[in-house]
């Protein structure tokens, strides 16, 4: 297992497939290479790319280190892609999308950036639910009442109750206990919720944002809002797909863009 080591010794654990240009992917809130939608994409990708899969700090196989701050996890992935050759492309997916969008904001290295539903829900909703949820959540990993947080988690995304439960009560479920506390970093990561403007008005590289037409009215809205905010960006809708975009209908809209 190839690993990279973060500016503050932790730990990254990566994967690499494919052969062509760097493309680095970012997964979102309780995902990592062994559970996650990055390694079928990866294998749709990498023909025309050298494609790199990573656990984020405190997930899979990577270490993590205290105190948590965003910088660390943009330091996590320019560490990556330093191991890369020094550039790449970048794509992230819901809050991983949001730290991609941060990392382009913080230097060159990050050559082009695609984001799928990067969820600022703070553009089509109440602010008050967002902060309910920030401190229900530190208030249940604190109390490390981890299972309790996947739960506040999965139905703060619309996952029904009965839905829940039965997640819940399968063997899978300690698995997602396990990456549990980093979803106060996914948090972090997404601030208060809305688009972080001043990051997007940074990015100077192309950018492409996309959405799914079966997802949410609000994940679409918060799409189009972040690919307004950022000067460079096109923004694309896939018909049919939902927040869990099917890798078979993404890699061709991120292999064209990549490859122009």
């Amino acid at each position: 297992m190839p690993v990279v080591t973060s500016a503050d010794g932790t730990v990254i654990a990566y994967e690499r497939t494919g052969s062509g240009p760097a493309l680095v992917l970012v997964d979102g809130a309780l995902c990592h290479r062994g559970g996650g939608p990055m390694r079928p994409l990866a294998a749709l990708l990498r023909d025309g790319f050298t494609v790199y899969a990573y656990d984020r700090r405190g997930r899979g196989e990577s270490s993590d280190t205290t105190p948590y701050a965003v910088d660390r996890e943009i330091e996590d992935l320019q560490a990556l892609i330093e191991e890369a050759g020094g550039t790449a492309y970048v794509y992230g997916i819901s809050s991983g999308a949001a730290l991609a969008l941060a990392a382009a904001a913080a230097g060159p290295s990050i050559t082009k950036v695609a984001l799928y539903e990067p969820p600022f829900m703070a553009e089509v909703e109440d602010g008050a639910r967002i902060t309910d949820y920030s401190e229900r959540l530190s208030e249940l990993l604190d109390a490390r009442r981890d299972g309790d947080a996947v739960e506040l988690f999965m139905t703060n995304v619309g996952v029904p109750a009965p839905a829940v439960a039965g997640i819940r009560a399968q063997p899978g479920w300690a698995a997602l206990e396990a990456v549990a506390p980093t979803l106060a970093y996914d948090d972090q990561v997404l601030g208060d919720g809305g688009v972080p403007r001043d990051l997007a008005a940074a990015v100077t590289v192309p950018a492409l944002v996309l959405a799914g037409t079966g997802s949410p009215q609000g994940l679409q809205q918060a799409a189009k809002a972040t690919a307004d905010a950022l000067p460079t960006a096109g923004h694309l809708t896939l018909e049919g797909q939902t927040h869990d975009v099917s890798p078979e209908a993404l890699a061709p809209a991120l292999a064209a863009f990549f490859a122009a």
